[in-house]
């Protein structure tokens, strides 16, 4: 009877041991995420287990999304790939962008692109090279050359189709085999305690499908639906740009992009092809004449063809002839990121300056050279709070380049724009003059504007060289009340205008970056 008893209890004990460990089985895998809805930043909640953590269209274990495959999305997919990791890049209209903006990359930028080893993406798409730019002003000209001197042969501006460029990009993201491109609409990021931990979208066909990566990077351009819950945007729109296509013209310089400082603002020609040349007129504000009713067409022939150079006049004025006119918006948006682990952004979703300068590709590229430098000592990315921290000196490490370009771009759109103001017209009238003078003074900016020499310092340096520039020939040869009222005014306004960009790219890690506790972190342990 003792035997029996031992064992009837021994079987009840061994029966609730194996119901506790299914239980415990069943559950261990379970989690709750969290998916934002980054129109609305409402979350819903979905249970998903271990299991799912990967593509659920199959796809084997994902270490990187990219959301976006436009310039910067294309280039970090390649670049990640060459690192051996899988990347899943996910991009809403795969087929070739057209777009009237994107379509000049600085020397600094394309020394980027060699580092990448994407210099051929500009090759087989009839791009030109660019090397420097010439300025009009009153009927005056001069020419700003690259200081190229140092550099090999093959390195000067490169300007081209944008779409062109973007699918030679892709084309050589999507020729690794652990790179994979698809179709599709991200509409939420998904999130668990705190952490991104992949993406939700659409795909062409229609279906709802959820992937998910240790990093998700977002570079889904300058109208981003997801910056919102990774960023501070404070978006502005200055100006816009009317877009225009002259065919079968000389530029009066030759591979030189050229800049009429217009009134009332900057007017641009550049070649995109060996027969086109791109021409985009600035127009201030956010409202632009209706092209439908012909109201743009007069415009452009009425207040901008009588100051356009003579030589490509005709040319001009038979490209607004011809129809096809087009606007873009000028978005202006310094970076103000709130570090998120398991996710990141890039390009035009995470930084914008006016496209005045053509800097945005060079920002972008350089920060895909500072990330994959981050990246590459790690190989385990699965612990996102560890790995947020170490990401956080992506931010002070990209501010040598970015805030360079993004102050320049900004204070140079302001100088050339004309104004009533007689202090504004001097500055004007003295950037201009300081540029012509030549030597060190027109290599300084012009190596600064190319991204050859991102030093904020020398930025600043040199745009208050040009207001004492300007207060100089005020006061010479004889001072007056009326002129030293001017001068002061001519350096209250510079101040007023290069400050608040320089307050908004960050004063300590522009200038001061190796006070940045980020900037000494160094990588996670490595785990085997």
């Amino acid at each position: 009877m003792a035997d029996l008893l031992t064992g009837s209890i021994l079987t009840v004990v061994l029966g609730l041991v194996a119901v506790f460990w299914f239980l415990v089985w069943k559950n261990s895998g379970r989690r709750k995420i969290e998916i934002i809805d980054p129109t609305t930043n409402s979350t819903a909640t979905t249970t998903v287990y271990d299991g799912e953590c990967r593509s659920k269209d199959g796809d084997d274990d994902v270490d990187i999304i990219v959301v976006g495959a436009g310039v910067a999305g294309a280039a970090l997919a390649h670049t990640l790939g060459k690192e051996r990791r899988r990347v899943k890049v996910i991009e809403r209209d795969l087929t070739e962008p057209d777009r009237i903006v994107g379509e000049l990359l600085q020397p600094g930028g394309y020394l980027k692109l060699q580092e990448l080893g994407l210099e051929d993406c500009v090759e087989k798409i009839d791009a030109q090279r660019v090397f420097g730019y010439a300025l009009f002003k009153d009927g005056k000209s001069t020419r700003l050359s690259y200081p190229l001197e140092k550099f090999h042969s093959d390195v000067s501006g490169r300007s081209f189709h944008n779409g062109r460029f973007i699918q030679r990009m892709r084309e050589k993201a999507a020729s690794l085999p652990n790179v994979k491109l698809e179709q599709g609409t991200v509409t939420s990021l998904l999130e668990e305690n705190g952490t991104i931990r992949g993406v939700q979208y659409k795909t062409k066909s229609g279906e709802e499908m959820k992937a998910y990566a240790p990093l998700t990077v977002v570079c889904d351009g300058c109208f981003s639906n997801l910056r919102r819950t990774l960023c501070d945007p404070k978006v502005e729109v200055p100006s816009c740009f009317v877009g225009l296509v002259l065919e079968n013209c000389q530029l009066p310089h030759e591979n030189h992009g050229h800049v009429i400082l217009a009134d009332p603002s900057p007017i641009l020609f550049y070649p995109i092809s060996s027969t086109e040349v791109r021409c985009l007129v600035d127009v201030p504000g956010q409202k632009v004449p209706s092209i439908s009713n012909g109201e743009m067409a007069k415009y452009l022939k009425s207040v901008v063809a009588p100051q356009v150079p003579p030589e490509i006049k005709d040319a001009f004025i038979a490209a607004v002839d011809n129809g096809n006119i087009r606007t873009m918006p000028n978005r202006s948006m310094p970076a103000a990121p709130h570090p998120t682990p398991g996710a990141l952004l890039m390009g035009d979703a995470f930084n914008m300056r006016h496209p005045l300068t053509g800097g945005g590709m060079t920002v972008a590229l350089s920060d895909i050279v500072v990330l994959r430098d981050l990246l590459k000592p790690l190989r385990d990315l699965n612990d996102a709070p560890t790995l947020c921290r170490y990401l956080e000196s992506f931010y002070t490490l990209r501010k040598p380049v970015a805030s360079t370009i993004n102050t320049l771009a900004g204070a140079l759109y302001k100088v050339f724009c004309a104004s009533p103001d007689q202090a504004r017209k001097e500055m004007r009238e003295a950037c201009f003059d300081y540029l012509s003078l030549g030597g060190v003074f027109s290599e300084g900016p012009v190596s600064l504007l190319s991204g050859l020499n991102p030093r904020p310092l020398s930025l600043v340096c040199h745009f208050f060289a040009v207001a004492i520039f300007g207060v100089g020939r005020l006061l010479l040869p004889f001072p007056s009340p009326k002129r030293i009222w001017i001068g002061a005014r001519l350096i209250s306004g510079a101040s007023a205008i290069i400050f608040p960009i320089i307050k908004a790219e960050g004063v300590r890690q522009m200038f001061f970056p190796a006070t940045v506790p980020a900037y000494y972190r160094s990588p996670p342990e490595v785990r085997l």
